[in-house]
């Protein structure tokens, strides 16, 4: 279990890595390279929009990598997914600026940001299901909490080669050229993925079915359409307040209160390393008090806070900026921390990889995908944006309702290997 573990973390580290600087670069200098002929709020809401198109990607790739891992395996899909995103990743670093061929920069980068988020979609998936289902059930919220580490690892890397970059190179140096060097990097990233994933071997649960569901998704759609929309809704503000905290943050901050770009970084950056380090903490509190109830209190956790986070980012002060984000960081790992056991025990082996995924990247773009570009429109000419944090108060309402209507899945004892311990 351990080595299935740390193989999952990684991999999922990796995929995330290559998702999250994207989110950093469009906040930070996307926006003049490829949008420079609008102003600088309408580029960096553009640039906003394009990041928001790998979260809309995103289902799209859970449908179509859900489907290969119901039908023919989860491991397949953690090898194709990420040759699709770490190629992607790659390639946005080798994309010609607006200056250069016009047009086609940002269509360029639109494509590959879509191709980013087609691959993450099922990367999720494959890679939590993997774990969970090798997982005893007593011990499964714990391990499959590895896999849900590897976004922070993800995105303290992506953010630490950033750092590195903003603060040894001028301005210049880093629009010119050093912002497509964390891009180029993930290309070796792939295959240290790519040769620790070599010696996975398949879901027992999965080499158990002798149903397979003929299409995956028309069986999600005709039986678990309602539990399907109450996870997206559930995990929405998850997305909501981790894209708030790690990419609208750092633009908002650095374009209208004048904090250096290393500064935010260093902030986010401390938070989200508390943010992993707890994971699996969380996680076995999960096994013990069952996964809903600490989904239950995350969400109302969030609901709370928001309008002090924004208060906090407000004043523009380390500190008190990183209390507002750790805080934020904590409420939100307190619900995603136990949602890789959560998700897969909602739905029965022969449509898990696709229905888990599917709910868990339509909650990326309600809550993901929108709440950069929404945070950055109603923040214009705020120097508190109390507009933000009403839009994130009613985003984490929205997700205590549907948390509430979620039934517990924790198994009340050990069951034996084999056995099911799944609500359909």
């Amino acid at each position: 279990m351990l080595r299935l573990a740390c193989a999952s973390l990684a991999g999922t580290a990796i995929e995330f890595y290559d998702f999250f600087v994207y989110g950093t670069a469009a906040a930070l200098v996307l926006g003049p390279l490829f949008f420079p002929t609008v102003s600088p709020t309408a580029g960096t809401l553009a640039a906003f929009a394009t990041f928001g198109a790998g979260f809309v990607a995103r289902p799209l790739g859970s449908v179509l990598f859900g489907h290969i891992g119901d039908r023919h395996g989860r491991r397949p899909v953690l090898v194709a997914s990420l040759l699709l995103t770490g190629g992607a990743t790659v390639a946005v670093g080798c994309v010609p600026t607006y200056d250069t061929i016009g047009l086609a920069a940002p269509a360029l980068l639109l494509g590959l940001r879509f191709l980013q988020g087609l691959g993450l979609g099922g990367e999720w998936g494959g890679a939590v299901l993997l774990t969970a289902e090798h997982a005893p059930a007593e011990r499964r919220g714990l391990w499959s909490s590895f896999p849900q580490i590897g976004p922070a690892v993800g995105f303290l890397l992506a953010n630490g080669v950033m750092l590195v970059l903003s603060a040894v190179l001028s301005d210049a140096q880093f629009a010119s050229w050093g912002w497509r060097v964390p891009f180029w990097a993930a290309g070796v990233l792939a295959v240290a993925g790519l040769w620790l994933r070599s010696s996975l071997t398949e879901s027992p649960q999965f080499l158990g079915i002798d149903d397979h569901a003929r299409v995956p998704l028309a069986a999600v759609v005709r039986d678990h359409w309602r539990l399907v929309l109450l996870t997206a809704g559930a995990l929405s503000v998850g997305y909501a307040v981790f894209y708030t905290v790690t990419t609208w943050s750092l633009a908002y901050a650095t374009e209208h209160l004048g904090v250096g770009r290393t500064v935010m970084l260093a902030c986010v950056m401390a938070a989200v390393l508390v943010k992993g380090a707890l994971t699996p903490v969380v996680a076995h509190l999960g096994d013990r008090f069952g996964r809903r109830p600490l989904c239950l209190i995350g969400s109302a956790a969030c609901a709370l806070w928001m309008f002090p986070l924004i208060g906090l980012l407000a004043t523009g002060e380390p500190l008190l900026m990183f209390l507002g984000f750790l805080v934020a960081v904590l409420a939100f790992i307190t619900m995603f921390a136990v949602i890789s056991a959560y998700l897969p025990e909602l739905y029965e082996p022969r449509v898990r990889c696709t229905g888990a995924a599917v709910g868990y990247n339509l909650g990326g773009v309600l809550g993901g995908a929108l709440t950069p570009i929404v945070a950055t429109a109603l923040a214009q000419g705020e120097r508190v944006p109390w507009g933000v944090a009403a839009y994130l108060t009613g985003v984490a309402l929205l997700s205590l309702g549907c948390f509430a209507l979620l039934p517990e899945t924790r198994p009340v004892r050990p069951v034996t290997a084999g056995a099911e311990a799944t609500v359909g």
